[in-house]
């Protein structure tokens, strides 16, 4: 039997991922010019990967090419907001149903573990915090169910609206708010109510949006 090599990630793929994460942590904030040669003389590389990178992240709708001007980070406009949020609020309230139904004693002892660490930033108002927590929730929720495709859209959408990071969380009032509907949430997946866990998520996404909207237009 012949051995098959198993190929090491292409270079353009470390690339793409590392400016993902700079495009996550807003060290590259929306709205940013792409200087590619400064980026290729950084990482010591030449500029036919990162072009392929940069590529990757613009079908992913995290920069986007402009004809004769180059790449930039792309900035969500309120539309955008508007058009994305209701899509996400569907499914990952279907996402919501399914792991109600499916959820484990082990499963929901790590929600309230990690529903723990949300009522601690909650309680100082530490929105960084709350954001990798709520993050942290979320992704649970996306394992629980076992549907790789609810997974793999509902991903794709997240990674554009990471581009926004806090701004929701900063409008007065919400970070309480956000709190109050995950307790619901985690209410209604103890108790094994799927209907009402789908409810509770779309209108907790809903409820995000809107404070979004808010803060983009302050």
């Amino acid at each position: 039997m012949n051995a098959i090599r198993i190929a090491q990630p292409a270079l353009y793929e470390e690339v793409a991922e590392r400016l993902r994460q700079r495009i996550f942590s807003h060290e590259l904030p929306p709205g940013t010019w792409i200087d590619e040669q400064a980026l290729a003389e950084d990482y010591g590389i030449s500029r036919t990967p990162l072009r392929e990178a940069l590529k990757v992240l613009a079908s992913e709708g995290l920069v986007t090419l402009k004809p004769r001007r180059g790449c930039y980070v792309t900035e969500l406009s309120g539309g955008d907001i508007q058009e994305i949020f209701p899509i996400i609020a569907m499914l990952e309230g279907r996402c919501a149903y399914e792991a109600t139904q499916k959820a484990s004693g082990a499963d929901v002892a790590r929600l309230e573990s990690i529903q723990d660490t949300l009522e601690k930033a909650a309680a100082t108002s530490d929105i960084p915090a709350y954001f990798e927590a709520n993050q942290q929730f979320h992704q649970e929720l996306w394992q629980m169910t076992g549907n790789r495709w609810l997974l793999q859209v509902i991903q794709d959408l997240r990674k554009v609206l990471k581009l926004t990071r806090y701004q929701s969380l900063s409008v007065d009032g919400r970070l309480k708010k956000s709190m109050e509907e995950h307790r619901e949430l985690l209410a209604a997946i103890k108790a094994k109510q799927p209907e009402l866990a789908e409810q509770v998520m779309k209108q907790h996404l809903i409820a995000g949006s809107e404070a979004m909207a808010k803060a983009t237009t302050r």
